[in-house]
């Protein structure tokens, strides 16, 4: 499997430099599928992938030149060995005949591999249940550095969800609070990122006893290091040290994963309607280093605040909440991101130092005085945007505000 991985990272990377190198007027699906044959022809090594799967590179390279025609992504660039995810596409189905052994195992047919033992987690359309409207397409090997993984796609098909009827709420993404709910009912995954210990901010998903190993596993690593001469190979020693760190950073990644994938569900099945703000993540975590003439201020505040925000993962729990209310019936909007965290949720009022502390938010309006948690203040403030008819509608890459007729937005209420 690491063979076959290798073959189509390179099969990507010489479609890449024959598309490029080839004038646009003779660009075509079937001289670049001519080209991948003659390949497997004449390289013993490109041969070790399964021509559907050199297929399916294919299939893959000519959608992300769509993609890019449509604005959707960037252009595909070159896959490097270090910084490229190893996988290799299944697109036919059929030939894998998936198995279950036991409760907890199940075995599928790798094409040019054989036969090959794999967890079960989910249950997969085989034997009685399988048909033609429920059952397996294909499936796509992924490794890192726990492991190959196996992921099957599956066509099914699932009756419409009957609409939401449950409450609306207002959420706010946030580093102290992950996510707080206008209703109350915040969810956090009790690791907060300003723990004594100085590995908190990086590896909170990790327990002590982990976070004591990866420490002294850096600290091997940086000794081995000091030996290595330059332009030297890395020894084994030194490889097999950085290998259990990636390690633990996997089970911390996958921890996170979890917590999220469980929280939206859960917001999902509770609520009808979600409504987030709209935010532009990579602008907020821009470096505040500055330039040589203009040197910035609190580099080092603003570049932990940035993987604060980064290891939160914001961008990911609007992209889960988006197709889990969809599929519990549910509706999910955007509201304008500006003023939501400076405006008082009771008086509606933005005044000048409300915000002095990071996590409580304390009116200063004579005639209100209202104080609470910051972030629980923001989630009001979405939820009740979406009332007045803020939504965000996408149109042609853009966001337009739409109105309830009659109603104009308030800054008071």
């Amino acid at each position: 499997m690491d063979d076959q991985a290798h073959a189509a990272r390179a099969t990507w990377n010489l479609l890449h430099d024959l598309w490029t190198m080839t004038p646009k007027c003779r660009r075509s699906l079937s001289c670049m599928d001519a080209a991948i044959r003659q390949a497997r022809k004449d390289i013993d090594w490109l041969a070790v992938l399964p021509a559907q799967a050199a297929q399916a590179v294919l299939k893959t390279y000519h959608r992300a030149w769509v993609n890019r025609w449509e604005g959707r992504a960037d252009e595909p660039n070159f896959k490097a060995r270090f910084r490229t995810v190893m996988s290799v596409d299944i697109p036919q189905g059929r030939d894998l005949n998936v198995t279950r052994v036991h409760r907890r195992w199940g075995m599928v047919n790798i094409p040019k591999v054989g036969r090959v033992r794999f967890r079960w987690t989910k249950n997969l359309p085989i034997g009685k249940r399988a048909g033609k409207e429920n059952r397996i397409t294909g499936a796509r090997l992924v490794k890192d550095v726990l492991g190959w993984h196996i992921a099957f796609r599956i066509q099914t098909l699932e009756p419409k969800p009957e609409p939401h009827q449950g409450p609306e709420v207002g959420i706010d993404a946030g580093v102290n609070l992950p996510l707080a709910l206008s209703d109350g009912n915040h969810q956090d995954h009790g690791r907060s990122p300003r723990l004594p210990d100085k590995t908190a901010d990086r590896d909170k998903w990790l327990n002590p006893d982990e976070k004591a190993k990866l420490l002294r596993l850096e600290q091997r690593a940086a000794h081995r290091k000091s030996f290595r001469k330059p332009k030297e190979r890395t020894s084994s020693r030194l490889r097999n040290t950085y290998d259990q760190i990636r390690q633990l950073r996997a089970t911390a990644t996958r921890r996170a994963a979890d917590w999220q994938h469980k929280t939206t569900t859960d917001i999902a099945r509770t609520y009808g309607t979600v409504v987030v703000e709209q935010l532009n993540i990579p602008n907020m975590v821009k470096s505040a280093k500055g330039t040589i003439e203009q040197p910035g201020k609190n580099v080092a505040q603003k570049s932990g605040l940035n993987r604060s925000i980064s290891q939160e993962a914001w961008g990911r729990t609007v992209t889960l909440l988006t197709y889990k209310t969809a599929r519990y019936g549910g509706t999910l909007h955007k509201v304008p991101a500006p003023n939501t965290s400076l405006r008082c949720s009771a008086c509606g009022f933005i005044t000048p130092g409300s915000r002095e502390d990071q996590a409580t938010f304390v009116c200063k309006n004579p005639d209100c005085g209202w104080s609470g948690n910051a972030d629980w203040n923001a989630a009001r403030n979405i939820l009740h945007l979406y009332r007045m008819g803020q939504a965000l509608i996408p149109a042609a890459g853009k966001a337009v505000v739409r109105r309830t007729r009659g109603v104009k937005p308030a800054t008071a209420r």
